[in-house]
């Protein structure tokens, strides 16, 4: 049997509009991320979740409330699925970033970790992130759909750690955009393999299980 996981991003914020990095800042969906969420629960529902879990952080947190308004399902929360910490880069433009800190800049540029700043490194970000989607698909039976909303940069890197990609291959997925979400299913022979990527309310259409 495969169980299938689902990695959802939140919707949109202020901040995501600005270009601002919000890191591990707790910043609320704005208007459009709201609607984002909706829009986005109306085709996830389809999927018939079993469970249903997110980051703690409030533009996570509210956007998985509008997948549970639809399934009656309660929301798991994990600390562990936040977005990367960004330390010192955290509420500052991403030009403010390139013009005052562009050693470090160029260093996110290229893919490689960041020195300084307190930028929390790549592999200590996916490790947590991985651990967080496994457990979360643990809560499931095989077979079942668990949807796990949380953010573009933790699920890039959760994802490529579960899949056992090395980062150069991770640098080829292009960030989620809000409110889209990557498939991925597992089973005991293949373990996990990425389905879909990228998938939400304004472009591919999500498929149903068998039933």
């Amino acid at each position: 049997m495969t169980t299938r996981l689902i990695v959802w991003r939140h919707g949109n914020t202020d901040w995501n509009a600005t270009h601002r990095v919000q890191g591990q800042t707790d910043v609320p969906l704005n208007d459009l991320g709201r609607q984002q969420a909706v829009d986005a629960a109306e085709l996830l529902v389809r999927l018939r979740p079993t469970a249903l879990v997110a980051s703690d952080l409030s533009r996570a947190a509210d956007t998985a409330a509008a997948l549970a308004a639809l399934t009656g399902l309660s929301v798991t929360y994990d600390e562990r699925l936040r977005e990367r910490s960004f330390g010192q880069w955290q509420g500052l433009t991403m030009t403010k970033v390139a013009v005052t800190r562009p050693v470090e800049y160029a260093r996110w540029v290229a893919g490689a970790d960041v020195v300084g700043g307190d930028v929390e490194t790549l592999d200590d970000l996916g490790k947590r992130v991985a651990e967080g989607l496994q457990d979360a698909a643990d809560l499931v039976s095989p077979g079942g759909t668990v949807v796990v909303a949380t953010h573009g940069g933790s699920a890039r890197s959760g994802i490529g750690q579960l899949l056992g990609w090395p980062r150069e291959q991770l640098r080829t997925l292009r960030a989620l955009q809000n409110c889209h979400w990557a498939e991925l299913t597992h089973d005991d022979e293949r373990g996990w393999q990425l389905g879909s990527y990228n998938v939400g309310p304004f472009g591919e259409r999500p498929v149903p299980p068998p039933v």
